[in-house]
């Protein structure tokens, strides 16, 4: 089987982004170059690697098991490269994906909490969605997510083996509004006064649904802004700009001029945060991450 280091990382890319188009967008490539380099892999290995299905590209059983090769073929390349240039690794390197509603307040606490816990451990980060960091965690592109759900809290993906989930806490969905204006010395609003309000959201995906609107409402709401940032999202309802919402834990460090609102003739909207590895038994330094980032959960 002859095969290059380019052909396994197409290979690793196409089974993380779930399409050719995305894969090629990541890797800089044209799709038609991925769709060549995806069909000569095929021919290579003598066996079908990928599903053409409707909602994009999945990996067949032979290609999961040419995937896992892949990995180890890539590291072990890399490990060289470094040895080569004389760069030895003093320490075990995690790389952990996360949602972006993590990133304000859990993660920079699970990163100090780990400096102190665990020196020798050092974390790369990259942000993404949940079902997208859920397909990076089966590729081996990342080793630890932290990742949300909500009700009824099915697992991350449909795939087999379940990937071991920890839950690192519940938080309930509040509203972000301008602390002067219609909503000024409010504590809590009713759902029925959100209809009309002008909404910031994030733009939404078949794989995710519409960020920033209270649950019900999209299709209704008003949406004036869109942002993916929960930052730029915040510092346009400081300006009066709209309203969107946010997880409770975001409370203490939204920025002046904005207050957070729980809402009333509605069921609580509860989130739960996840923190998701592969099956089997964890490496020390993953392990360490991951009570890192529970202990951070915790009030």
């Amino acid at each position: 089987m002859d095969v290059s280091s380019t052909s396994l990382r197409v290979l690793c890319q196409i089974a993380e982004s779930g399409s050719f188009t995305a894969a090629a967008a990541q890797l800089g490539y044209t799709q038609s170059a991925v769709s060549r380099q995806a069909v000569a892999l095929e021919r290579s290995a003598g066996a079908t690697l990928f599903e053409r299905r409707a909602d994009g590209v999945r990996l067949t059983q032979p290609g999961l098991t040419l995937l896992r090769h892949a990995r180890t073929i890539l590291a072990s390349v890399e490990a060289a490269e470094r040895e080569l240039i004389g760069e030895a690794p003093r320490t075990q390197l995690v790389r952990l994906g996360s949602v972006p509603s993590a990133g304000p307040v859990l993660l920079p606490a699970a990163l100090a909490r780990l400096a102190r816990t665990a020196p020798g451990v050092r974390v790369t980060t990259r942000e993404g969605t949940t079902p997208g960091l859920a397909r990076a965690l089966r590729t081996g592109s990342i080793d630890v997510a932290v990742l949300t759900s909500r009700p009824p809290h099915r697992p991350p993906d449909g795939e087999s083996p379940r990937l071991h989930v920890t839950t690192v806490e519940d938080t309930e969905l509040l509203v972000a509004v301008p602390a002067t204006g219609t909503f000024a010395g409010r504590t809590s609003v009713h759902v029925d006064e959100l209809v009309d309000a002008p909404w910031i959201a994030g733009p939404s995906s078949s794989a995710e649904p519409l960020l920033g609107v209270w649950p019900g409402l999209p299709g209704r709401a008003r949406i004036i802004h869109h942002a993916r940032d929960w930052l730029t999202k915040l510092h346009l309802v400081a300006g009066g700009f709209g309203v969107t919402t946010i997880p409770e834990r975001f409370s203490p460090v939204v920025p002046p001029g904005v207050i957070s609102l729980r809402v009333q003739g509605a069921p609580p909207e509860i989130r739960r945060v996840l923190v998701a590895r592969l099956p089997g038994t964890a490496t020390p330094a993953i392990t360490a991450v991951t009570r890192a980032i529970t202990s951070a959960g915790r009030p």
